[in-house]
């Protein structure tokens, strides 16, 4: 009990000062406010003066300030202290909300809600609230029945999934040492507990959390994260440094069955650089302390101060062992299934991270290249990780780079080592991180089952505001803008959904729309982008650096609201978002690599080849690194480098894509909002830092929320509290008298005047603002002071008026004692009233004689009396003795009877609650029948879609029949076309050579000329010293060498240009040999796929033949089922005959009973009571009759409407079946179509061929243009090897296509093997069966040796048939059959499952039947067996009253003529019983021939299967493929008809059975009433008994000792009914048993169900993909079209272009003649050369027009390009086929051949054979056929004989109802009974009471005859002493009277013994005026002087 003391202090609110009646009068008085305080965040206080806007408050400590009234804010009255839901409060403010969160604080309450959010405060202490009995408390229950808790909204969340099957979230966010991590594993412990699927059964284990093997593995998961994922911080000793989703998985039942573990944002940087108190991750430290000595061998470890990247050594946590740490590790990982190997790689890595802190590198002197002048550390990194160590120091210090083409070795510096080191370190640890968490998610990922639910828990950062914010923080932040945007509008829509429900006016508020600015301009992707998208950018652009992109940044996003710039701007990198929580300003300084995260590619491609596996799995996506390469070409290229496709992404992007994916997952399900909160820094228990956690209020969202509640109505209360609580505001308004509560409410609103706009009214509940209800409480606080004091002055005032009265009587009362005793000592020394008290009791003595006298005579009567009574009690006690053995016998009768009346009783409840529940499965038949009608409906629809798709089909078959004869036809082509490709490359060579060869003949003209120039130079030097005219000539001269000289590097770089693009015609060649290579492979693998297909098509054969066996199996259970049928109507024959031998015994027990009643005159009185007893019953018969008959004719009618809509269902299921033989037919008409759309696709092909030769042509003219084009070639080149790119995807997405297909046919076979193996299970049983009959072992032998036979040649003329129509049709078109047959026969596999499920669910529905049927037969035989039981002591008891009845014969003459009268009533209740018996065991004779008869059905259906199965197997034999689907289909239609029939016989005997079992319970119900009739005949002798009790009651002395033996015997009655009741509780338990088989096998039913629907959903979802794949196939035909056209203009451009270029070098050629031929003369050169220039000028215009043209004709050739590379890949599809098809061909032949040689051996060997066995079979044949004939025969009559039964059966209920009313008066007749036995029960206990009390009295008189008889004889011995006196005659005169007088003296005081003592009176005379006030007035003294 201290215990669960303990636990509640820490949950459960006290009640303190706080809500007493003072706290909320001082609040109202004093009016208190909350004022803002540094120190405090806020302080109370009370106002004191209002001054318009401000107010005049005076602090707890006296102290007064004047404040503006915006800057106060109020203060919630008491009441609202301590609430545990904030939202609820009617100030929400900052203050309430802190103060709320402080009080519950201190109070050590840690939770507290605030609407949506559970703010969790850290208490920095261990509290008792998490142990199992907290769980059981919470287990279950809704969130406001028990306090605030994690465990609350954790069962809350599971409760909302497991009943909404909606998938549930638990966001837990806060700053670093709040207690995420903390309260994400209560959560994980608390769902382990509640879904675990391991219950501990062991009750020592009851005290203990009892976990399973998943359950453990979850919470062994968070040791291994926290050792590599948590770190010691400056806040918290076990700081999670990672976000984490965990995502438990959980089935339909509730049980978890898998997990998964997805992490965000790994703080890498901690394991290189940490603060000085704080750690690196734990595993660091948990490694060094606790390695043993092997281990510390194999990692090379050493102490913490030898390790660099550990700053502070060995940092020690309080309370915890490093070296016990890892135990607990190691021991977690074991249990996670980490094998030796994987947990000694994961050290290796964790020792390599420290190692490489170790690696230490120097700057030459000379230089600045690093050097490394110890390498140890560098060996044992490369020991631990499997590399060379001379590889790894050059891929350090020297990598290779490749620039351009070239590989270059780049030397790093210092500043360049140590990065990469880092580099390396970090992202090392950083991919062993992911490597574990993948390796954890396999482990908990045991979901054989599928799932149905998840419930994730999210365990990340909240919002952070630091000095220096850089990318880590805008992340999470931007994580939780996300998080608080779905806070948002999670809240407002649950607001805005209650506000629709109760019908309030509410427009529609989006607040998840306040974060979306903010949002955008961190996540935008363009226009503009944001600042993730810009980040992305810059990293791509070359000399970028963090400094241009924080300009980018402000020139983009100046004008954004959210985005500014500080005004101090220190550094340029600084800029500031403004978000939910505040504005934070970010410093961008190294953003760029942080986005890159850069490595060392040298040395991850030494990793990713290391000679350890672990390592290598680490690196094996090496591809992805940013590598030197890229940073190098960033660094020095001037254009913006592009990624490729498939290479790394930057750390923004990937994170955004994760967020992305968490939000979507997020939105999906219902969101729990979990805020953790840190009090303080100190980490003390019971301190708060009020700003502190004000920030952290506001960081997490929690006023934010609140803001959003002031909004709307936060305060809402019932109508019947507030009509409570506030009806004292508005007494008078609502009238007296019975009123509704929201009127009521409507009134008091009315009457407080409340502003409509402050409050709403809703369905159920009144709903106000902010601020309202305070004010109501305050108004309420003022009228219950002034109703308070009235009342007390009431109660005052009465209390001071009854003080008052009192007072009064006080003082009469003191004056009558006053009185009485002044009145006493007056009197008390008269001597006369002491005489008068003396005297007074003498005054009887003269009157005792006389009373003497007459005491004799009572004495003398009394005597008399009391003998007499002696002899009477005598005769009473023996006739006492003899009752109370009678009624002691009737009593246990009447109990045994009791209890057979109960139990009877509760037989029938079973019976009926059996009914109700079998009423409920035809409801759930009904239901499945209307399901299968709409079923049959969509199939409807679905062959409506299916005929639509046909006809697009054909189109699309027609038009795809052209393109394969056009591709066919190219394929000789495009290998013609490759060989001329190759001449043309080697006449492209010539003619370079050619080119060459002119190049150097002009070269050397050039050099000629120049020669030439030069002499001519001299000459005109010499001549300008002569002549000064010519000068302007040589400097004209001298401009045109110069352009001569660009003219030379021109043709220079013509050349260079040229040998590139010889160079990359090479590598195109290679690269369409590689295609080719392609191509053939591809060929081969679609040849294995047409083997495949055709080995599916002789599976589906076999399935074919087993489908028709089940169909056979099916027919034999419809015979079945009919047979039972007939036995069940001979079993109702039987049972019309026991009714009527039953009637014909009553009516002559009737009869002898008025033999018997013809006895005497009691019995003639009684006889004529009977009589009118009798004539009342046959009234109350004949009334109930007439009522029966009105319910019978509704029962009737109500059956004759169920047969009709039983009939209505046939009539659909046969439309329905009609539907499908329609729909068998339209297949049919599809597929002979099929056959001739595959004529029209060989057709169509040729056409395609036709098609395909005329491109080729064109690609020819292509070609030839495009090797005449030099500079065209260089573009083309580029281009073709971006379009090879392109086709390599393209190829891959077609294997993976291929991949899938191979998967999907995979599945199929798997999927048909499984129906072969369910198949031949069947057929096994089948054989079974036959085996058991005898009588069929010959004919079996004899069908087995005709069957082997039979196959052997049916497999011998199915090779023949196949090899003749391999050989009559041609091989094209029979694979184009194969092709679009398997689609069709894919769906009639889909509808063959289909059909099999559905048997299947018959079948079992069949077989849970037949086992409730047996259970039924079973529990039937037990209650035979009861009654038995109860007979057999009906029998004893009878023998019990027999005896009774001889006795009372002896005792009164009447009462044994009643009691004969009761044995007869009981003997005709005997036989009543006795007749159900006999009804009860033809019942179960009945029961046995239905088995015996099913028996005989089962042998006939056996015999007709073998029969079915001869002749199926015959026609098979004969059948083709296209048989073999029509026989499905009929197999299909047969199997439907055959399920419907089943299930109306399924509910007709039902129905029967329903009708047997209450003819058992009427039975029942008659031997209940005959039990009541004998009750009430001993109800009504036992009155005639009570009459004679009633005069000997008060005789009753003796009846101790047989009470006695009464309560004995009444303790074996009782114990005896506790043997009984134990037997019945046994049955019930049976029972339950039974009823809980029966909802198992319900439950299996529905989910059988469940499956069958999510199949049919997979089927529409598959044709939904395939209709658009189609629509997708026509838009590309349309496209290949318009490309077409494009190409062929394309064409003709190109041909203008070369003949333009043509006419351009035939211009140049004539130039270069004319040169050569004017090179003689000076001056018609110069001119000739100005010429020539002004031409090529204008011939380089034209070529660059040529150029410009050339490059848009190159953009239609990439299309035309493409177009080609398809129809090339079709080519080289269709080159495999055919290939393929060939090798099939010949293959074929070659199997014809030997097949023929076989198949003449076989016919000769075979004719013999077959003759024989088929004239057998045709003998068995028609025996087979005249044996269904007489069937079909008996099956009539059946049918008839059941129309007759099922009349006489009407007939049988009419009367069995009758005999139900008689039962039911007799049972009214028992009810009766029993209650006058209860009334005599009492009567004669009160009559022992009387006795008892007689027995009293009895005494008394004794005693005081004995007193009498002592007093008589004192009296005699004075009388005789008298006598001998007076005989004396001395002193007669005298002394006589004195003597006398003595003795009477003495007599009196011996017979007055109870009179009164009086003192004696005075002797002095009194005065007269003065009487006694205790004496009676007007007594007086009338005694003569002489007495």
């Amino acid at each position: 009990m201290a215990d669960t003391a303990d636990e509640s202090k820490y949950l459960f609110l006290e009640n303190d000062f706080q809500n007493s009646g003072v706290a909320q009068a001082d609040w109202a008085a004093k009016k208190m406010v909350w004022v803002p305080s540094e120190r405090e965040g806020f302080e109370q206080a009370s106002i004191k003066e209002d001054k318009g806007d401000e107010v005049l408050v005076e602090f707890s400590n006296g102290q007064k300030v004047t404040m503006n009234k915006d800057d106060i804010q109020k203060m919630n009255p008491p009441k609202f202290s301590k609430v545990e839901d904030m939202a609820a409060l009617t100030f929400l403010n900052e203050a309430s909300v802190l103060h709320n969160l402080r009080e519950r604080y201190f109070s050590s309450l840690i939770y507290t809600y605030s609407g949506l959010f559970c703010v969790v405060v850290n208490p920095y202490k261990m509290l008792p609230i998490y142990s199992e009995k907290i769980i059981d408390m919470y287990k279950g229950k809704k969130r406001h029945e028990v306090p605030p808790h994690i465990y609350s909204i954790t069962d809350n969340a599971y409760r909302n999934m497991m009943q909404d099957r909606e998938d549930q979230s638990i966001l837990c966010t806060g700053e670093s040492g709040a207690g995420k991590t903390e309260n994400t594993k209560k959560v994980i412990q608390y769902l382990a507990v509640i879904a675990s699927s391991h219950k501990s059964k062991n009750p020592q284990q009851a005290g203990n959390l009892a976990y399973g093997e998943l359950e453990k593995q979850l919470l062994q998961a968070n040791p291994i994260l926290e050792a590599f994922g948590n770190a010691k911080t400056i806040k918290n000793d076990n700081s999670s440094r990672f976000g984490k989703f965990v995502k438990l998985n959980f089935d339909v039942t509730g049980y978890i069955v898998g997990a998964n573990i997805d992490t965000y944002l790994l703080e890498k940087s901690r394991c290189i650089r940490q603060a000085n108190t704080e750690r690196a991750f734990h595993i660091f430290y948990y490694m060094v302390a606790g390695a043993k000595d092997k281990m510390r061998e194999e990692l090379l470890l050493e102490n913490f101060s030898s390790y660099r990247f550990l700053v502070a050594g060995h940092v020690e946590i309080p309370g915890q062992q490093d070296n016990e740490m890892l135990d607990e590790t190691l021991q977690a990982m074991e249990i996670m299934g980490f094998t030796e190997e994987e947990r000694l790689g994961m050290m290796k890595v964790v020792s390599t991270v420290l190692q490489l802190g170790n690696i230490i590198f120097e700057k030459e002197r000379n230089s600045e290249q690093a050097t490394m002048p110890d390498n140890t550390a560098a060996q044992k990194v490369c020991h631990l990780q499997g590399i060379n160590v001379t590889d790894f120091t050059r891929a350090i210090l020297t990598p290779r780079i490749k620039v351009g083409r070239e590989v270059v070795q780049k030397a790093q510096t210092k500043q360049q080592a140590d990065f990469a080191v880092e580099a390396l370190a970090k992202a090392m640890y950083d991919r062993l991180f992911r490597w574990i968490l993948a390796r954890v998610n396999k482990t908990l990922d045991k979901s054989k089952k599928q799932s149905s639910s998840f419930l994730g828990i999210l365990d990340i950062a909240g919002f952070e505001i630091f000095e220096d914010n850089s990318f880590e923080q805008l992340c999470i932040n931007y994580t939780n803008e996300r998080l608080q945007q779905l806070f948002n509008h999670t809240m407002f829509v649950l607001e805005q959904e209650e506000y629709k429900r109760e019908g309030i006016e509410w427009n529609f508020i989006d607040f998840g729309l306040d974060l979306l600015p903010c949002i955008e301009l961190i996540e935008r992707p363009n226009n503009p982008p944001g600042i993730l998208a810009l980040l992305d950018e810059e990293c791509w652009f070359p000399k970028a650096t963090d400094v241009t992109f924080v300009d980018k940044l402000l020139n983009t996003h100046m004008d954004h609201v959210k985005f500014s710039k500080p005004k101090q701007l220190k550094d340029k990198l600084l800029f500031s978002v403004v978000h939910y929580a505040g504005k934070v300003d970010y410093n961008a300084d190294n953003w760029l690599t942080k986005n890159m995260d850069p490595l060392n590619d040298n040395v991850t491609a030494l990793l990713n080849n290391s000679s350890s596996t672990f390592i290598q799995d680490l690196w094996k996506d090496v591809d992805r690194v940013v590598g030197l390469e890229t940073m190098t070409k960033m660094s020095q290229s001037s254009a913006p480098t592009k990624s490729k496709k498939g290479m790394f992404r930057t750390v923004g992007q990937l994170y955004k894509e994760s967020l992305g994916k968490l939000m979507t997952t997020l939105h999906n399900t219902q969101p729990n909002f979990v805020r953790c909160i840190i009090p303080n820094h100190e980490k003390r228990a019971g301190k708060m830092d009020s700003n502190l956690v004000l920030e952290q209020l506001r960081c997490n969202g929690v006023l934010e929320g609140i803001r959003i509640c002031r909004q709307g109505f936060p305060n809402r209360i019932v109508f019947q509290e507030f009509r409570q609580r506030y009806e004292i505001l508005a007494a008078n308004a609502i009238p007296k008298g019975f009123m509704d509560g929201k009127q009521a409410c409507c009134l008091m609103v009315k009457h407080l005047d409340l502003d409509p706009n402050l409050y709403r009214i809703g369905q159920s509940k009144m709903f106000f603002r902010t601020g309202v209800l305070a004010q109501l409480e305050e108004e309420r606080d003022i009228k219950m002071t002034v109703v308070i004091i009235s009342f007390q002055g009431q109660a005052r005032g009465f209390l001071a008026r009854k003080a008052f009265s009192k007072r009064q009587q006080q003082l009469t009362a003191m004056k009558v004692i006053q009185r009485n005793c002044a009145c006493y000592l007056k009197l008390r020394n008269w001597q006369w009233w002491r005489l008068f008290t003396k005297v007074k009791p003498l005054l009887q003595v003269t009157r005792q004689e006389e009373e003497i006298g007459h005491k004799e005579e009572e004495l003398k009567m009394a005597k008399e009396v009391a003998a007499k009574t002696e002899a009477e009690l005598k005769d009473i006690t023996v006739k006492h003795t003899q009752l109370m053995e009678e009624r002691a016998q009737l009593e246990s009768k009447l109990q045994a009877e009791a209890e057979m009346c109960a139990e009877a009783e509760e037989l029938r409840l079973k019976l009926e609650t059996k009914k109700q529940e079998l009423e409920e499965v035809l409801h759930e038949m009904e239901a499945r029948l209307e399901e299968e009608e709409e079923r049959s409906n969509s199939l409807q629809q679905e062959k409506k879609d299916m005929e639509q798709q046909l006809q697009l089909m054909e189109s699309h078959l027609a038009e795809q029949e052209d393109a394969r004869q056009k591709l066919q036809l190219e394929k000789v082509s495009v290998e013609g076309k490759v060989k001329k490709l190759e001449q043309d490359i080697m006449h492209m060579e010539d003619q370079n050579d050619k080119l060459q060869k002119e190049r150097k003949l002009l070269e050397e003209r050039i050099a000629d000329m120049n020669s030439n120039l030069a002499e001519e130079e001299e000459k005109s030097k010499n001549l300008t010293k002569l002549k000064t005219k010519h000068e302007s000539m040589i400097s004209d001269l001298e401009v045109r060498l110069k352009k001569e000289e660009k003219g030379r590097q021109d043709t220079e770089k013509a050349k260079r240009k040229l040998e590139a693009e010889l160079a990359n015609l090479n590598e195109q060649q290679a690269d369409l040999q590689a295609q080719l290579a392609e191509l053939r492979a591809h060929q081969a693998a679609k040849e294995e796929e047409l083997q495949a297909t055709l080995a599916r098509l002789e599976e589906e054969s076999s399935q074919r033949g087993a489908a028709l066996k089940r169909v056979r199996e099916q027919e034999a259970l419809l015979l079945e089922l009919q047979e039972d049928m007939e036995a069940e109507i001979a079993a109702r024959g039987k049972v019309e005959a026991a009714r009527r031998d039953l009637e014909e015994e009553l009516n002559a027990l009737r009869t002898e009973l008025e033999d018997s009643l013809d006895t005497t005159a009691a019995q003639q009185e009684l006889r004529v009571k009977r009589e009118q007893e009798v004539a009342m019953l046959k009234k109350t018969m004949e009334d109930e009759g007439r009522s029966h008959e009105a319910q019978i004719q509704d029962l009737r009618q109500k059956h004759s409407l169920a047969v009709e809509e039983l009939n209505e269902h046939l009539e659909q299921a046969k439309r329905v079946r009609a539907g499908l033989e329609k729909a068998k037919q339209a297949l049919e008409k599809e597929s002979a179509n099929l056959s001739a759309d595959l004529r029209s696709l060989a057709s169509a092909k040729q056409d395609v061929e036709h098609k395909k030769k005329k491109v080729e042509g064109q690609l020819n003219d292509l070609h030839s243009r495009f090797n005449e084009s030099e500079r065209q070639r260089t573009e083309l080149g580029e281009r073709v090897s971006k379009i090879t790119l392109e086709l390599d995807s393209m190829t891959g997405l077609l294997n993976e296509a291929e991949g899938k297909n191979i998967k999907l046919s995979k599945d199929v076979s798997s999927l048909s093997s499984q129906l072969q193996d369910a198949q031949e299970l069947l057929s096994e049983e089948t054989r079974q069966k036959l085996n058991v009959s005898g009588r069929l072992r010959q004919m079996e032998e004899d069908k087995n040796n005709l069957m082997e036979q039979l196959e052997e040649e049916s497999e011998a003329k199915r090779a023949v048939e196949r090899q003749v129509s391999g050989l009559n049709m041609q091989l094209s078109d029979y694979k184009k059959k194969l092709d679009e047959t398997s689609g069709t026969m894919e769906l009639l596999e889909e509808g063959k499952k289909r059909l099999q499920r559905e048997l299947e669910a018959t079948n079992s529905e069949y077989e849970e039947k037949a086992s409730a049927y047996d259970k039924l037969d079973k529990s039937r035989s037990r209650m035979q067996q009861e009654l038995e039981d109860v007979l057999m002591d009906l029998d004893s008891q009878r023998q019990l009253v027999s005896n009774l009845e001889k006795k009372q014969k002896k005792f009164d003459q009447m009462l044994s003529e009643e009691r004969a009268v009761s044995s007869k009533f009981a003997e005709e209740r005997d036989r009543a019983e006795a007749e159900a018996r006999e009804k009860e065991t033809r019942m179960l004779a009945l029961a046995r021939a239905l088995e015996e008869n099913q028996n005989a059905l089962e042998e006939a259906e056996k015999t007709m299967k073998a029969l079915r199965a001869e002749m199926e197997d015959l026609v098979s034999s004969k059948d083709d493929v296209g048989k073999n689907v029509h026989d499905l289909e009929k197999a299909k239609r047969g199997l439907e008809g055959i399920v419907e029939e089943i299930r109306i016989q399924m509910e007709e005997l039902e129905d029967e059975l329903q009708v047997a079992e209450d003819a058992k319970l009427r039975l029942e119900v008659n031997s209940q009433a005959l039990k009541a009739q004998h009750e009430r005949e001993l109800q009504a002798r036992d009155e005639m008994g009570e009459e004679k009790r009633k005069q000997l009651l008060k005789q009753l002395r003796e009846l101790e000792a047989e009470l006695e033996e009464e309560k004995k015997q009444r303790g074996q009655a009782s114990a005896g009914k506790k043997k009984l009741d134990g037997e019945l509780k046994d049955m019930e338990e049976q029972l339950e048993a039974s009823n809980r088989g029966r909802d198992e096998t319900g439950k299996q039913l529905r989910k059988t169900q469940g499956q069958v629907k999510e199949l049919q959903r997979e089927l529409e979802e598959s044709r939904a993909a395939q209709k658009e794949v189609l629509t997708s196939a026509r838009e590309s035909e349309r496209r290949a079209k318009v490309m077409e056209a494009d190409i062929v203009q394309l064409q003709e451009m190109l041909a203008a272009a070369e003949r333009a270029r043509k006419q351009a070098e035939t211009e140049r050629n004539e130039i270069f003649e004319e040169l050569a031929s004017n090179s003689s003369g000076k001056s018609l050169m110069s001119d000739e050369k100005r010429r020539l220039d002004s031409k090529i000028s204008q011939l380089e215009e034209e070529l660059e027009e040529e150029q410009a043209n050339v490059e848009n004709l190159n953009d239609r050739l990439r299309k035309s390009q493409q177009l080609v590379d398809q129809l090339g890949a079709e080519v080289t599809a269709e080159r495999f086929t055919s290939q393929s098809r060939e090798g099939s061909r010949q293959q074929l032949e070659r199997q014809n051949r030997e097949l023929k040689a076989k198949l003449q051996e076989a016919e000769g060997q075979g004719r013999s054979k077959l003759k024989s066995s088929i004239a057998a079979l045709e003998a068995k044949l028609r025996e087979a056929e005249e044996q269904l004939e007489v069937e079909s025969r008996e099956r009539q009559n059946n049918g008839k004989n059941l129309r007759q039964k099922e009349k006489k059966v009407k007939d049988l209920t009419i009367q069995v109802e009758d005999e139900r009313k008689q039962a039911q008066q007799y049972k009214d007749q028992v009810d009766k009974g029993n209650l006058r036995v209860k009334q005599l029960k009492h009567q004669l206990e009160e009559a022992e009471e009387e006795a008892q009390r007689m027995a009293g009295a009895r005494r008394k008189l004794q005693r005081e005859l004995e007193e009498s008889a002592e007093t008589n004889d004192a009296l005699n011995r004075e009388v005789s002493s008298l006598r001998s006196k007076l005989r004396r005659g001395g002193e007669a005169g005298f002394s006589s009277p004195r003597s006398s007088g003595r003795s009477l003296g003495l007599r009196g005081g011996s017979i007055s013994r109870r009179s009164t003592f009086k003192e004696e009176e005075p002797r002095s005379p009194s005065p007269p005026a003065c009487a006694s006030p205790l004496e009676p007035r007007g007594e007086g003294y009338t005694g003569s002087p002489d007495e």
